[in-house]
């Protein structure tokens, strides 16, 4: 069984900092210390450099069909390009386009197993209901999945009426399970699309002008209400309002059982981005709002009305029709491109698994609106406590796994495209300058990343079977 040592560095957890070694055994944690025993390990010495525990992002879609395309990063690039930058578990969403929840999670393991290159686990969207369907969802934990998506948008397409996810919410609490929810409205977004296609308001800041705000603010309140009738857990998923940023304070101040993500995209772009000529790459849903939102997202996560920070990592090229090198071979996956004349054309989705830590290092650590320690909780520990993975993953205790990232708070860079990784043309942080990264990258004790250097490869991630039961924060 190998043995490493880091040695001289500074841990950070969600709760302290402080100077120790840490001892690798194999795959897991082996002790954390001063003085540790060092017979028959090999010392890496870590002298200025920080250690955390692996990122966890709790929201990814890879090698997901849409707009007739696909994401352009699949279970192997997307995951690399996570561990670059300091995320070694991701959860990915499982579309209910199949004939059971069987059926889908084994082609979801026959994209993701052989090709995941960092640990990874599933949830289950949930995107029509009936008496097949609700019975069926408490045997998910039996695949190893607790967690359930339902969406208030996407009528005819993936929207569940209000009463079906009351349902879906009460099944889920009865079992342990934890529901997540896309706030949006989709009837009035129905009618504006309607009305912006007939007016011939094609460009893509139409995209966000139909998707109001507060049609967000109300669908996060009705969720929060939902859950209280249902008396279940509820999770909002990648919230971009300030609005609804009040909704759930609202619903926490009660003491209901909710909670909340963002990402980063809503922390620093507005609808102006979309304005640009180049505004299709900021095309996601939900859209991107203005600096007051992206103000009370910061509040939200200094102030812990937020838990998490995920990506919605789900890219597309910006022009599909231009090939790209990646590992040596030339790519090119449609994009973009095909809503060039109609932005309900243009695939809805961004990258972000690798640039999370990073960029929330300079602009949140860096400036001072988070602490490190909330910084490791809002990426680490809290998502893999809320998704029943702790303290498995996202910990620096004896018996964890060895998901570690030694990361340089010194190092100074531009980045960029050449330091993301994804599998697609364009970065939203092209040019940003950054100060404090990624040094190595360790999964299960293995070291993946060496600076530069990828040292993973395809099919060693294991899918990570969860347990009910898991707690609200």
């Amino acid at each position: 069984m190998s043995k490493i040592l880091l040695r001289g560095g500074t841990l950070i957890t969600a709760a302290e900092t402080f100077q120790a070694e840490v001892l690798l055994e194999g795959e897991k944690i082996a002790a954390v210390g001063k003085d540790l025993d060092a017979a028959g390990a090999e010392v890496v010495d870590v002298s200025g450099r920080l250690i955390m525990p692996g990122g966890v992002d709790p929201h990814t879609h890879f090698d997901l069909p849409m707009f007739n395309t696909v994401s352009s990063d699949d279970h192997y690039t997307g995951m690399k390009a996570a561990a670059f930058g300091g995320t070694t578990t991701v959860i990915d969403f499982v579309p209910q386009d199949f004939e059971s929840f069987d059926q889908a999670i084994d082609a979801w393991h026959a994209k993701a197993d052989g090709k995941a290159a960092v640990d990874f686990g599933f949830h289950m969207n949930v995107t029509h209901l009936d008496e097949k369907v609700l019975r069926a969802i408490p045997r998910l934990v039996e695949r190893g999945i607790t967690t359930l998506k339902v969406f208030t948008a996407y009528n005819g397409r993936l929207r569940l009426q209000d009463g079906e996810i009351f349902q879906v919410l009460r099944v889920a609490a009865e079992h342990g399970m934890l529901t997540m929810l896309h706030a949006e409205n989709g009837d009035v977004i129905d009618v504006l699309v309607a009305e912006a296609l007939a007016a011939g308001h094609l460009s893509p800041d139409w995209h966000a002008r139909t998707r109001p705000a507060w049609g967000a603010v109300e669908s996060v309140l009705r969720g929060v209400a939902l859950a209280a009738q249902a008396q279940a857990p509820l999770y909002v998923v990648h919230m971009n309002t300030a609005g609804g940023l009040d909704q759930l304070r609202y619903g926490r101040a009660r003491d209901l059982p909710v909670m909340g993500e963002t990402c980063p995209q809503y922390l620093f772009f507005t609808e102006e981005h979309l304005k640009r000529p180049d505004g299709a790459k900021w095309i996601c849903s939900p859209p991107m709002r203005t600096q007051a939102d992206n103000q009370a997202l910061w509040e939200g996560l200094g102030d812990g009305s937020l838990q998490t920070v995920g990506t919605d990592h789900c890219p597309f090229f910006f022009d599909g029709t231009r090939p790209i090198e990646y590992e040596g071979q030339q790519v090119a996956i449609p994009g973009k491109e095909l809503g060039a004349a109609d932005f309900t054309k243009i695939p809805n989705g961004l990258p972000g698994v690798g640039d999370r830590m990073p960029i929330l290092w300079t602009y949140g650590v860096g400036s001072g609106r988070v602490t490190a320690n909330q910084f490791v909780a809002l990426t680490s520990t809290n998502p893999a406590k809320i998704f029943g993975l702790y303290p498995r993953k996202g910990a620096l205790v004896p018996g964890a796994d060895a998901d570690i990232v030694v990361w340089d708070p010194d190092r100074q860079l531009t980045y960029g495209v050449a330091h993301a990784r994804h599998r697609t043309d364009y970065n939203l942080y092209e040019g940003w300058e950054l100060k404090g990264y990624p040094e190595k990258v360790y999964l299960r004790g293995q070291l993946i990343v060496d600076g530069e250097q990828w040292l993973g490869r395809a099919g060693m991630g294991r899918f990570l079977a969860r347990q009910p039961g898991a707690p609200v924060l």
